[in-house]
């Protein structure tokens, strides 16, 4: 299955990026997906179910501890895999 998250982060910050959003992009961009845009109100990122949701757990426990006091997040499910394309789900 094939996935796309869309995310966001709070508070902003229209001056500078705000560590909790430094850490998002820092997750998203480092795990093995697809497809990221990350953009400043609004992210997305797309892959595998395995890749996608490992990168959300992620995403959450790290933003949080970094100080972000919201996160909002959409998962939606956009196609399968193939055979030997991404995960096993």
């Amino acid at each position: 299955m094939r996935l796309r998250v869309e995310f966001t982060t709070e508070p902003f910050d229209l001056d500078e990026a705000p560590a909790h959003a430094v850490v998002a992009r820092d997750v998203v961009t480092g795990a093995e997906l697809d497809a990221v845009d990350v953009g400043p109100f609004g992210n997305t990122a797309e892959g595998g179910a395995e890749q996608v949701l490992g990168a959300v757990a992620a995403l959450l426990r790290e933003s949080l501890q970094a100080g972000a006091t919201r996160v909002s997040l959409q998962v939606n499910v956009i196609g399968e895999t193939g055979p030997g394309e991404g995960d096993a789900t």
